[in-house]
């Protein structure tokens, strides 16, 4: 296999089209799949494909109509036989594969960070082997050296982390259009169908926690996440725009507080809100990751570092360490930019 691109730790970013095949372009997407080890040191799963005599990650091609994050769930799952709850996107590897006729194509694999959930391995046709390696020793197994860039990738930060899924909440029609108050403007046909997309690619990361700006469309946004929970949907005022234009540093200190707390959270806001504080919060990580973009239904997958200290004497803060934007639940229109 030669190598087409492997993303360095400055350049992490791309867009992939969303069918498993484009035009000569194959994507596919897989995990590093892991659990806490007996000694404090994570474990993680490489896996024995007799069909090539390798040792691997989990991974597979996207089948039609799926996102790359439900892929790499997928396939963790067809390969293992174990559910994972994913976190932050680690990187995109590329390289050429035979297509046939004497012709090759361009492959492209994302990869992410997946803790595994209680559960045996099962031997299947593709995977007859899975091996539980300390990660320190995770170099002496795997087969390919795309893989050793991958599993270093997922060194680079802890495997603990905290997660914030930052949302926008989903259509809800022209503003102009509504006579209402618009705080109860509610979410539009094309929004609801937004809505059930969102709540399938929200629950691949695992949410336990879900809060929202008190308008009606964000609320809407997801509610039926919250009920499949079987929590309520926390209100943040501080998360409107009004209120955040008035107090961006409110709206600041109430995301890392929801960010310091136990378990994933979900949070629902606005068009005004997100890319501000999204650029603040990675300014204070020292991350560079550009122009951030907050489409409606779009979803940012935030990682804070937690046991941080300013140096200050203040009590620990939690520090944006990589972040992670989907523009769109929707396969036909998805792409995922990431930078740490």
């Amino acid at each position: 296999m030669s190598e087409l691109e492997s993303d360095s730790e400055t350049e992490r970013a791309g867009t992939m089209p969303s069918p498993a095949e484009h035009g000569d372009v194959i994507l596919a997407a897989g995990a590093v799949l892991w659990r806490p080890g007996p000694t404090g040191e994570p474990e993680i799963a490489v896996v024995h494909r007799p069909r090539y005599g390798d040792w691997s990650l989990p991974k597979g091609k996207l089948d039609p109509g799926e996102t790359i994050a439900h892929t790499a769930a997928r396939e963790v799952g067809e390969e293992t036989g174990l559910d994972c709850v994913l976190s932050r996107h680690l990187r995109r590897i590329g390289y050429e594969v035979p297509r046939g006729a004497g012709s090759r194509a361009d492959k492209f694999v994302h990869y992410f960070a997946a803790r595994a959930l209680p559960g045996e391995f099962v031997a299947n046709e593709e995977v007859d082997q899975l091996r539980w390696v300390p990660l320190s020793r995770a170099h002496e197994w795997l087969t390919y050296a795309d893989d050793h860039g991958v599993v270093n990738s997922f060194e680079s930060l802890p495997a603990t982390m905290s997660t914030v899924l930052l949302v926008r909440h989903a259509e809800a029609g022209d503003r102009a259009d509504s006579h209402e108050d618009d705080n109860l403007r509610p979410l539009s046909d094309a929004g609801w169908r937004q809505e059930k997309e969102l709540h399938s690619l929200l629950s691949l990361f695992g949410p336990e926690r879900v809060h929202a700006a008190p308008r009606l469309r964000c609320e809407q946004t997801v509610d039926s996440l919250a009920q499949d929970l079987r929590t309520n949907v926390e209100p943040e005022p501080a998360l409107t725009e009004e209120s955040y234009r008035a107090d961006p540093e409110a709206g600041r200190r109430r995301l890392l507080r929801i960010a310091s707390e136990p378990g994933t959270a979900v949070v629902c806001s606005q068009g005004g809100v997100i890319p501000d504080l999204v650029g603040s919060l990675s300014r204070s990580g020292g991350l560079a990751i550009g122009e951030v973009h907050s489409r409606k239904a779009s979803v940012w997958v935030l990682s804070f570092l937690t046991d941080t200290h300013s140096g200050n004497g203040a009590d620990p803060s939690p520090l944006l360490a990589a972040a992670d934007y989907f523009p769109s639940p929707a396969p036909e229109d998805e792409s995922v930019r990431e930078a740490r």
